[in-house]
């Protein structure tokens, strides 16, 4: 989310929470979170404006004595009065004090990067439960707003608290990445000639973060941004990777050797063969670190059709992360124009087939909506079998499994223009389809779906596909 001559691009329904948050009658306590860089700050700013009476940002890796210092440098800079506290409990004490003698009206409180000021020892959390339960919810004017990237823990000690903030956080705001459609207006607004397939592949890349868009030049091809800002010397994304993992999680070691394992099989991997490839440590540690990065939006997980829960994989759907992998960390040379140079190799086909996956995965409305299905129930997940008359496998990238005993078996096929079925891909969709009814059993009808990037050539083998979707459908 970006700002072009005094406008805002996106964020519609969050800027409106926001602000209906801000003018209700009563004291209102307002997470906002989401990952690194996707423009939670910048929307923050642009609904409140100049208007917040006390705003703070948390230091990153500071102990407790400098952010208590930060604190008060802040606090004194509105209320000459501040003393230096001691503890966060003086602290909160302390603007407290400023905030009963400020006018009457709504005292808006912006509390940035929130997770940092938690640190070793520090009973910061405490102290927040002592100013919100003992002093600001009582009141009907007071609008506190806090914020942090670290998802796992806002969402742990502010969203699902169990000691003395349980349910007291009023709302709630999660900022997303870009879907394409916002990612089309943002490219638009600020001047890039980029059709739908650039952007889609801008998308493949940075997974929607505004900030990584921010950082292109619209006189440049996607090639030249994307080598500019990884590949070439000093690029300015060219340890985002790790700075984005360290910044989310304090112990980040186990969160990467995790995403580095999925990041070999696109369908997923079991929690067993997820610790046979990591080496880890089966305890909750490891659990607890698999629910960390589902919270935090890097991996989902599902249970495959006809499946148990015990059956359930654990997938990487995160694009930043995948592209790392299969490129940025790559780069062995240190060629600065590595992107370039591999858009006809096979590691970009393997990275494209897989990324555009994703990208359906991460649009499944679009493709419901697509399919004339958005008012049904349903769920998404991928199947993988054996066909028991050839002794073939069969992979399904996306099923829809829908309440109107129906499946759509869709079929993800990232090309430059449009798509032709040979008789091999006939041969396959077959055997798929005769896989999944042998193994599954399934009474539901089956219908074979394409997604394409710009359709399919009608051939001989066409006829055979019951739906197709094609890449602009995202955009909707």
């Amino acid at each position: 989310m970006m700002e072009t001559k005094g406008k805002l691009i996106g964020r519609e329904l969050e800027r409106k929470q926001l602000e209906e948050y801000i003018e209700s009658d009563r004291s209102e306590f307002i997470a906002v979170y989401g990952r690194r860089r996707v423009g939670k700050t910048f929307l923050i700013r642009q609904v409140v404006g100049n208007k917040a009476c006390f705003s703070l940002t948390g230091m990153e890796n500071a102990d407790m004595k400098d952010q208590l210092a930060n604190f008060f440098f802040t606090l004194r800079r509105v209320f000459p009065k501040a003393t230096q506290p001691t503890s966060w409990i003086e602290a909160f004490d302390g603007l407290e004090t400023y905030l009963e003698h400020r006018p009457k009206g709504k005292k808006i409180i912006v509390i940035d990067e929130l997770p940092w000021l938690d640190t070793v020892r520090s009973k910061f959390i405490a102290a927040l439960e002592w100013f919100w339960n003992g002093w600001a919810s009582a009141r009907d004017d007071i609008k506190l707003i806090v914020c942090g990237s670290a998802t796992s823990w806002m969402i742990d000690n502010i969203i699902n608290n169990r000691g003395g903030l349980h349910n007291r956080k009023t709302h709630q705001i999660y900022v997303a990445p870009f879907t394409l459609n916002e990612s089309q207006r943002y490219f638009k607004a600020f001047g890039f000639g980029y059709r739908q397939k650039e952007i889609a592949e801008c998308h493949m890349v940075m997974g929607g973060v505004a900030y990584y868009y921010s950082l292109m030049l619209p006189e440049e091809s996607v090639a030249q941004n994307i080598d500019r800002l990884f590949f070439a010397a000093n690029g300015e994304l060219q340890n985002e990777f790790e700075n984005l993992y360290r910044s989310l999680f304090k112990r980040a070691g186990d969160h990467i050797t995790i995403v580095s394992a999925m990041a070999t099989k696109a369908k997923g991997l079991t929690r067993k063969e997820v610790l046979e490839l990591t080496q880890l440590n089966n305890n909750l540690k490891f659990t607890k670190t698999l629910e960390e990065l589902e919270k935090c939006g890097f991996i989902r997980s599902y249970v495959p059709f006809g499946k148990a829960k015990r059956d359930a994989l654990f997938q990487l759907t995160d694009a930043f992360t995948l592209f790392h992998f299969h490129f940025a960390n790559e780069n062995k040379y240190q060629d600065e124009a590595f992107w370039t140079h591999s858009l006809n190799s096979p590691r970009y086909r393997a990275w494209s087939g897989y990324a555009f996956e994703m990208l359906c995965l991460n649009h499944i409305a679009q493709i419901k909506q697509a399919l004339g299905i958005s008012g049904i129930q349903s769920r998404a997940c991928c199947w993988v079998g054996k066909n028991d008359t050839t002794g073939k496998g069969a992979q399904i990238d996306l099923i829809i499994d829908r309440a109107d005993q129906t499946v759509n078996i869709c079929e993800m096929k990232f090309s430059r223009s449009p798509y032709e079925i040979t008789k091999s891909d006939d041969e396959d969709f077959d055997n798929k389809l005769a896989a999944f009814l042998q193994q599954t059993k399934t009474t539901k009808s089956l219908m074979l779906t394409l997604v394409t990037s710009f359709g399919i050539v009608k051939n001989k083998y066409s006829g055979h596909i019951q739906n197709q979707v094609v890449m602009g459908d995202l955009f909707n």
